[in-house]
C-alpha cells in the first residue's frame, strides 16, 4: 500500500554569495510502510552558472530522478540539514506530535539550521526573516530549555516580547551536538551555538567539554572556536559557528555534509560495518580538495580521541564543509571523555584498525598507510601526542575553570593502560 506523498522544495545559499536559490524538489512517500525519498534537481537550477550539487557522489547534477530508502526515505544531504535529537524533541513538544515524517522535521525547523540547505512548500524561496537570538539573552533562553526538559508550563511572568524570543527554541538551529539542549546566539563576532548544562549530568558538562576543545586545540588539531560564559550562576558553552562566515550586510553559509553521508552509511548500528576511519579516510581523498592535510588531521583525532576516550566519535561527530565550491574536514568538535571503569580495552565508536574498534597504539599503528602516513611516522605522532595528553591535561582543564572533583571524576579518561598493551593478548569485546 502506498500513502499520499509529502513533498518540499529544497533551497540553498549559493557559495561565497548572499544569494538563495531553488535546487530541485523532495517527495517522500510509503510503500508498504518503508518510506521512499526522492530528489530531483529542477531545470532552472542545472542551468545556472554556480550550481553546486547537494552531494557531489550521491546527488550529481544530472537531469534524473534520485531514490533512496535509507534514513526513513531521506537523503543524507539533506538529513543533515534536519534537526538533531534535541531539535527534534522541541517540535515533537510545541506540535504535539510524535508520528513527524522527515520533511515535517524539515519544514518545521530554522533557517540557522547546519549547512546552506532550506526548505518550504513554495517554488521560490522566501526572504530570509530570522532575527539571531543575541548571547545577552542567553539567561532567558536557559530557563526557557529548563522548561522544555521538565514538561514544564511557561512562567506566569513571560512577559510578550520575552515570549517571542524564547519561542526560537522551536527553532533549535544547527544539527550539530546530538541530545543536549542548546541555541543560536549571535554577537558581534558571528553566530555560537550555545550549548546548555543538563540536569543529568554527572560533572559540568560544559566546561569539561570546553576544556577538550582547548587541550585538542592545545594538541595542534584543528578546532571550532569556543568560549565559556556564565549565566545566572551557571555555565554555557559558546562553540562557533564553523559553517556560517560574517560578512557586512549578512551570513555566508557553508554546505555541510556530515561523516554518515561522506560513508553513504545510517546511524544505526546496524550499518556499524561502514563506521571506519579506513573508509572515511578513503573518501576524503575524493572529497577534499586538501586530501593530504585532512588525512593528517582526521589520524590526528583519530589518535586524541583513543588518548581522551573519546568513545563517542560517531560519524555524526565528522563533518566536511565547504566555503567555497569545495569542501573540506571541518574543525573539530564535540569532544566528550568517558571515564570506563576497564583499563585493558577500550573501544572507539568507529573501527580504527587490524583490530578493530581497540583504542590502542598498535592498533592505531596499523592503519597508518590509509592517511597516507608511513608506521614511524604514525609511531612518533601517537608517542608525543600521548606525552602531551598526559602531561598537559589536569593544567588543560583547570585553566578552563574545570573543579579539583570534576577532573578527578574524569582523570581515568586520559591515556589509560590498554593503549600500551599487545592487543594479540587483550581479549575482544562481545
Amino acid at each position: 500500500m502506498t500513502s499520499k506523498p509529502q513533498e518540499c522544495y529544497v533551497y540553498i545559499q549559493l557559495p561565497e554569495t548572499f544569494e538563495s536559490v531553488t535546487a530541485g524538489r523532495y517527495q517522500l512517500e510509503s510503500h508498504d510502510g518503508v518510506p521512499v525519498g526522492r530528489f530531483v534537481y529542477g531545470r532552472s537550477y542545472r542551468d545556472h552558472p554556480s550550481a553546486v550539487p547537494l552531494d557531489p557522489f550521491g546527488l550529481p547534477i544530472v537531469p534524473r530522478t534520485f531514490e533512496t530508502a535509507k534514513m526513513r526515505g531521506i537523503f543524507g544531504a539533506l538529513r543533515d540539514a534536519s534537526p538533531d535529537s534535541w531539535g527534534r524533541s522541541v517540535i515533537e513538544k510545541q506540535l504535539k506530535r510524535t508520528d513527524l515524517s522527515e520533511i515535517d522535521y524539515l519544514l518545521h525547523s530554522p533557517e540557522d539550521r547546519a549547512g546552506a540547505l532550506s526548505f518550504g512548500l513554495n517554488v521560490e524561496p522566501p526572504a530570509p526573516a530570522r532575527r539571531f537570538n543575541r548571547v545577552l539573552q542567553l539567561e532567558a533562553l536557559l530557563r526557557e530549555a529548563d522548561r522544555y526538559m521538565r514538561d514544564a508550563a511557561p512562567a506566569d511572568d513571560l512577559v510578550a516580547a520575552l515570549a517571542e524570543q524564547v519561542e526560537a527554541l522551536v527553532n533549535p538551529g544547527t544539527s550539530l551536538g546530538g541530545a543536549r539542549p542548546k541555541n543560536v546566539v549571535e554577537d558581534g563576532a558571528g553566530l555560537w551555538v550555545a550549548k546548555f548544562p543538563h540536569p543529568e549530568d554527572r560533572w559540568n558538562a560544559t566546561r569539561v567539554e570546553g576544556a577538550m576543545l582547548a587541550l585538542a586545540r592545545e594538541c595542534g588539531l584543528r578546532v571550532a572556536h569556543s568560549r565559556l560564559q556564565v549565566v545566572g550562576g551557571r555555565d554555557v558553552l559558546l562553540v562557533k559557528r564553523f559553517d556560517r562566515e560574517k560578512k557586512d550586510g549578512g551570513y555566508l553559509r557553508h554546505r555541510m555534509v556530515s561523516g554518515l553521508t561522506v560513508l553513504r552509511t545510517e546511524d544505526s548500528h546496524r550499518d556499524r560495518a561502514r563506521w571506519s576511519y579506513a573508509l572515511l579516510a578513503d573518501e576524503l581523498t575524493r572529497w577534499s580538495h586538501r586530501p593530504d592535510d585532512d588525512l593528517r588531521e582526521l589520524y590526528r583525532r583519530m589518535v586524541f580521541s583513543a588518548l581522551v576516550s573519546n568513545t563517542d566519535d560517531h560519524p555524526r561527530n565528522h563533518a566536511l564543509i565547504a566555503p567555497g565550491k569545495s569542501f573540506e574536514l571541518s574543525p573539530a568538535y564535540d569532544l566528550t571523555p568517558t571515564p570506563h571503569v576497564s583499563a585493558e580495552r577500550r573501544d572507539l565508536a568507529m573501527t580504527i584498525g587490524k583490530f578493530g574498534r581497540y583504542a590502542n597504539r598498535v592498533n592505531l599503528v596499523s592503519s597508518a598507510g590509509a592517511f597516507r602516513l608511513r608506521e614511524a611516522e604514525a609511531t612518533v605522532l601517537f608517542d608525543s601526542m600521548a606525552e602531551m595528553v598526559k602531561n598537559r591535561w589536569y593544567a588543560a582543564f583547570r585553566r578552563e575553570g574545570v573543579s579539583p572533583t570534576d577532573c578527578e571524576t574524569v582523570s581515568r579518561s586520559f591515556v589509560y593502560e590498554g593503549l600500551f598493551l599487545d592487543p594479540n593478548l587483550v581479549s575482544p569485546v562481545a
